[in-house]
């Protein structure tokens, strides 16, 4: 996949995940693509300080973010 093909399914996948970040107060912000591979992303709102973030991340945000791109390797939120 190109690197822009990349970043419009990364960028699909936050929109899916958006609407339940939103209602609990949080929202997510794409930081960088990185070798194509490595996503950065910026936990927002009520999501900075939530005890289980890191769970959302992954359970969440990551997973969400592999079926729309497979290719993704590791997803960080960056503060």
């Amino acid at each position: 996949m190109t690197t822009n093909s990349i970043q419009l399914n990364v960028e699909k996948a936050l929109e899916e995940i958006r609407p339940f970040l939103n209602s609990d107060g949080g929202d997510i912000t794409l930081i960088s693509i990185e070798d194509n591979k490595h996503v950065k992303v910026r936990l927002e709102g009520a999501c900075t300080s939530c005890s289980v973030n890191q769970m959302t991340l992954r359970a969440g945000v990551e997973t969400t973010i592999k079926k729309y791109a497979p290719e993704i390797e590791t997803v960080v939120n960056v503060e």
